[in-house]
């Protein structure tokens, strides 16, 4: 059952990361003057690249030569010492497998193997702090430095938590934080306990009674109840 469980969300995930990509892919870059093509000039060493997908968006530094430093939930690594398989760009169940088992490594791609198609924005995260960003060299180095396997959080390490370590030297993730919020104001809203009764009450009809479906129908709405 667990394992069927788990080959669903998988699966479920594959499909929405798969869409996304697939969206991006459609898009005009706004860096590039041809397909598959970068114009990597008006990029310079210790550069913050973001770019966007449909459910978050992801960030690397710019290490000059056409090379990315960014942190990749990826699961090869932990299975795989093969360096050539490795290297080769992250696949969609590598990056599914890596978020729900926690590993990932911060790796060097190509400008095109990082973007996946999108737009590139340069230094975007700059007017969101009030520190300056270090030396575009020292921004670089710190990165090259961290290059490797690296344990991994959907929320509190990731691929936005890196730039901002290695750019503004604190551990920040504005992705993060906006999630935060829209959990506090889901369960400030107590319209979700009366959401959470239904489901329960439709989960004990379509499952019936038991430990697995009796104790969270009851649990849930109670915890949402108190923290309103």
């Amino acid at each position: 059952m667990r394992n069927t469980l788990l080959d669903f969300i998988t699966f479920l995930l594959e499909k929405v990361i798969l869409f996304g990509r697939s969206r991006q892919g459609t898009k005009k870059e706004e860096t590039n003057t041809g397909a598959n093509y970068y114009d990597v000039s008006c990029f310079k060493r210790g550069d913050l690249l973001e770019v966007s997908r449909t459910l978050f968006v992801h960030f690397g530094i710019y290490l000059g030569d056409n090379r990315v430093a960014h942190l990749m939930p990826d699961i090869l690594p932990a299975i795989s010492r093969d360096k050539s398989r490795i290297q080769t760009v992250v696949t969609n169940k590598r990056l599914i497998m890596g978020v729900l088992a926690k590993v990932a490594s911060i790796r060097v791609d190509t400008v095109e193997n990082f973007a996946y198609g999108a737009s590139i924005v340069i230094n975007h995260m700059d007017r969101k702090f009030t520190v300056k960003p270090l030396s575009n060299e020292e921004v670089a180095t710190r990165a090259e430095k961290l290059v490797g396997s690296i344990a991994y959080s959907l929320l509190w390490n990731n691929c936005e938590h890196f730039v901002t370590y290695c750019r503004y030297d604190k551990l920040v993730s504005f992705q993060t934080d906006k999630f935060c919020e829209t959990v506090k104001m889901i369960i400030r809203d107590q319209r979700s306990v009366l959401v959470s009764v239904l489901l329960g009450m439709a989960s004990m009809m379509c499952l019936g009674l038991g430990p697995s479906t009796t104790l969270p129908s009851i649990l849930i709405p109670f915890s949402l109840w108190m923290a309103g």
